[in-house]
């Protein structure tokens, strides 16, 4: 699957039609309109519906637009999927409690059946949530389960709730669950995406925190309103000193191929492979997020 920005991902409640009928404002590069925590169970249905009709009719932006069903072993979940996907308006599922590969398995097959029911030519992707201490051990397998998974989404809030813990100001308890995620998912190949702020006030923490994120390997961050999009994109921009260093990296590179030679340095350092890659994966966010004049990335940033 191609490469795109997940720097942003707000939550946009389904029962609530002003935030359904606004959302292509908020700028985020994944909307996830919710079923699940945010409606009451009395609402379900109701917002199932709405949701439905929003991907029917809305222009929902350029946002990659994605839903957080019910688990599918709720009364809701099963026709959560079946009701959006048969729109063909949906990028992606948004998997709560994932504990097992199974979970993700049961989901890819319905989706299946679902896309080929409805006439769905795009391949809708599937998120899974891992929200407690049994989808934390099992992340890499859940991570494996499916070719539909392009990333592990972390559930901070449901996570201290699952091991009986506390969450404090300094997040330390977060800290080892965070950091197995991150492997997991960089070990199969996924990106890695971090849990909401919950104080839409401190956007100075919120800014400190995602920069943190991106520092452990995360590639973006849960919103939960709108003025913590861009907060959050500046967070997991790459600063113009990195543009920089990547863009030296690859010149390096071709000039070392223009010599007939198999070994590049910068300065006086050898650019070995992780230099390589760390300095892709910094240019083709600059290139996605506007950062950066594609007339000035070399031709080989995809070739490697």
């Amino acid at each position: 699957m191609a490469y795109r920005l997940r720097r942003s991902r707000i939550y946009v409640p389904g029962n609530v039609p002003r935030m359904l009928s606004t959302c292509a404002l908020f700028g985020a590069d994944v909307v996830t309109l919710d079923l699940e925590d945010s409606v009451a169970p009395e609402h379900k249905v109701a917002a199932r519906w709405l949701v439905t009709e929003a991907l029917r009719d809305l222009d929902l932006g350029e946002s990659e637009i994605t839903v957080r069903v019910n688990a599918l072993d709720t009364p809701w979940g099963e026709e959560d999927v079946k009701t959006v996907v048969a729109t063909g308006a949906v990028d992606g599922i948004y998997l709560p409690k994932a504990e097992t590969p199974q979970q993700v398995v049961q989901l890819a097959s319905l989706l299946d059946q679902v896309e080929a029911e409805h006439n769905v030519n795009t391949k809708t992707t599937i998120v899974p949530l891992i929200e407690s201490a049994r989808g934390i051990i099992h992340a890499y397998d859940i991570a494996l389960a499916s070719d539909r998974i392009t990333a592990l989404s972390f559930g901070g809030e449901d996570y201290t709730r699952d091991v009986g813990g506390e969450k404090t100001s300094t997040e330390e308890e977060l800290a080892w669950p965070r950091q197995r995620l991150i492997a997991a998912a960089k070990a199969a190949g996924k990106q890695a995406l971090d849990t909401v702020y919950s104080d839409v006030q401190d956007l100075e923490g919120l800014h400190r925190q995602a920069v943190k994120m991106r520092r452990l390997g995360f590639d973006g961050k849960a919103a939960i309103h709108p003025n913590q999009v861009d907060v959050i994109h500046r967070a997991f921009n790459p600063t113009e000193e990195e543009i920089e260093h990547a863009l030296e990296v690859m010149q390096a590179i071709e000039e070392a191929r223009a010599r007939g030679s198999g070994v590049a340095s910068l300065g006086r350092k050898m650019i070995d492979k992780p230099v390589v890659e760390r300095a892709q994966r910094t240019l083709r966010i600059a290139r996605l997020g506007g950062l950066i004049d594609e007339a000035k990335i070399p031709d080989i940033i995809e070739e490697m």
